[in-house]
């Protein structure tokens, strides 16, 4: 029997390991600025700058996984969805 975990999930672990990439990019970025204009980097303050741009940036930067993962949640919705309405029926049958 062939496995089809990887295959379901595999939109998900792609836009989540892009969006976690772009936030440790950004994270690096808004340090290295700050060390350049100051010497003392307040971590949570980088941290909240980097969360903004990173969002920001992969609502840009991101979109086409975004539409790809969405597509994907949205058919195993409508399988769920028929499953449901086909037993439903099934027991007014009954």
């Amino acid at each position: 029997m062939v496995n089809a975990y990887p295959d379901r999930v595999k939109e998900f672990v792609i836009y989540t390991g892009l969006r976690i990439v772009l936030f440790l990019a950004s994270l690096g970025i808004v340090i290295g600025v700050w060390l350049l204009v100051g010497d003392n980097v307040p971590v949570l303050w980088a941290v909240a700058i980097a969360f903004l741009v990173s969002g920001v940036g992969s609502y840009f930067m991101l979109d086409r996984q975004r539409a790809a993962f969405a597509q994907r949640v949205e058919e195993r919705a409508a399988r769920a969805s028929a499953a449901f309405e086909a037993r439903k029926a099934s027991e007014d049958v009954d």
